[in-house]
């Protein structure tokens, strides 16, 4: 009867072994998804902001200072605050803050 009792118990763990090993091969796959999520938007709003870049450059050779002051300052507060990383000077950034 002892016997049954140990066979049983050490199918019960080789169950919920493989149930575990199952889930976690699921958490895994879905965290690599996730990271892959994370990395697409990185790169999305690091696109947008060359973008951005672009039209203060943009507006600041049309002779239109005060928008590209506004976008500049905007991309600043996009790159500090949303994105969570260190300002960085756009070209003639100090024509747009003067």
């Amino acid at each position: 009867m002892a016997e049954i009792d140990v066979e049983n118990s050490h199918q019960r763990q080789g169950t919920e072994d493989s149930q575990r090993s199952t889930q976690d091969a699921r958490h895994r796959a879905r965290i690599r998804e996730l990271e892959n999520e994370v990395e697409r938007y990185r790169q999305a709003s690091e696109d947008t902001l060359q973008q951005l870049d672009w039209c203060i450059g943009y507006m600041h050779g049309s002779g239109k200072k005060g928008i590209a002051r506004s976008l500049s300052k905007n991309r600043a507060y996009i790159r500090t605050h949303l994105m969570k990383r260190p300002e960085q000077a756009v070209p003639s950034q100090e024509t747009y803050e003067g």
